[in-house]
């Protein structure tokens, strides 16, 4: 193992640049991790210096605290890709800090079908199984095989099977009951070529206007890409609706009893999507709106995105606060008017105490 005197460890480098939100203050230390031990050093360092640790990767799905983070950020910077055949089945294996999107493009181009609708969900390989991240019908859940991780409490790196990953609905045990335990070091994707997944309403609706029948995994990638950037769900230096952290809101689920007591008070079904166990997912989006928050809606440097209701945007120089605020605000109008209590998708980090991060993170 490398030694943890030998770490080129940085002091007070700023956050913000490093987020998609471009919110927080900066790390007391900082470390990128190019290896898997380098992780397991950066960890040695944490605890001989006592210092707490937050793993960071693309940025994407944090929001940082304006005070920053009093430890070390570890910065995931794992790369490389590799392939090996079973039969017909591609074992994929890419490091940590690759970017999501461009594997995605790469496994697209080798006519592998099972993650195109999850094409332009922005930053990287390692934090797609913490999320276990979906979109338009798809879970990266459906196609991993393995992960190669980092065990904080047995000091070891090791194999895990995706059973042991204890996958749900943007859920897995690295963010819920282990959420300090693991660092994603690298993921093997298990694939094959065959037809994509259109089921999905938006992407289905799209191809039938663009007259195609019989799409290929290209065809629903474009697709995908093309429904997204019109909803600013795209990261791009040009669109001011893409400086957010994407959906900040995940889509709840609850009972068909509850739907029909959502419907009765808009006036109107929500549009739903039934789960195996009976229960209905409920577009967040549909119950932002319903609660009067409508895309383009501005509280100062903070934001709706005028492409999307579920993604909260830094109109220009906003503070970690202002997020807050504005998201406490969305979360309280859904729940007075509905009922239902909005979970955030988004990581809090460097948050102490502060009331509008527990109101976001608990029930009600």
């Amino acid at each position: 193992m490398r030694s943890s005197k030998a770490l080129a460890i940085r002091a007070n480098v700023p956050l913000a640049p490093l987020g998609t939100l471009g919110v927080g203050g900066s790390a007391r230390w900082f470390f990128r991790a190019e290896r898997a031990e380098d992780v397991a050093a950066a960890r040695q360092w944490c605890e001989e210096q006592n210092i707490p640790w937050f793993v960071l990767g693309g940025g994407s799905n944090v929001v940082v605290a304006d005070s920053g983070f009093d430890g070390l950020v570890l910065h995931i910077a794992i790369t490389g890709q590799s392939t090996t055949t079973e039969g017909d089945d591609s074992l994929v294996t890419a490091g940590a800090g690759e970017s999501w999107d461009a594997l995605v493009e790469s496994l697209v181009q080798d006519g592998l079908a099972g993650v195109e609708c999850l094409s332009g969900i922005p930053g990287t390989v390692g934090g797609t199984p913490v999320q276990n991240v979906g979109a338009y019908g798809q879970e990266v859940s459906n196609t991993i095989e393995k992960l190669t991780v980092y065990d904080c409490a047995d000091h070891v790196v090791r194999s895990l099977s995706v059973s042991e990953c204890r996958f749900a609905y943007r859920m897995s045990r690295f963010k819920a009951e282990d959420a300090d335990r693991f660092v994603v070091c690298d993921v093997t994707f298990r694939l094959r070529p065959g037809p994509p997944t259109a089921t999905y309403a938006d992407v289905a609706g799209y191809l039938h206007r663009a007259g195609v029948s019989s799409p290929t995994v290209s065809i629903v990638r474009d697709a995908v890409l093309n429904i997204r950037r019109s909803k600013g769900m795209v990261v791009d230096a040009h669109d001011p609706d893409s400086r957010s952290v994407g959906s900040f809101f995940m889509n709840p689920v609850v009972s068909e009893a509850d739907r029909e007591r959502v419907a009765m008070l808009a006036g109107d079904r929500p549009p739903c999507f039934i789960m195996d166990d009976g229960r209905v997912k409920i577009p967040a989006a549909w119950l932002i709106e319903q609660s009067g928050f409508r895309k383009g809606h501005s509280d100062g440097a903070v934001g709706i995105s005028a492409k999307h209701p579920l993604a909260l945007i830094n109109r220009g120089e906003a503070t970690a606060a202002d997020v807050l605020r504005l998201a406490a605000a969305v979360k309280r109008g859904v729940g007075e008017r509905f009922g239902v209590w909005l979970r955030p998708e988004p990581i809090f980090v460097g948050f102490h105490a502060n009331p509008d991060v527990e109101f976001l993170t608990k029930g009600a």
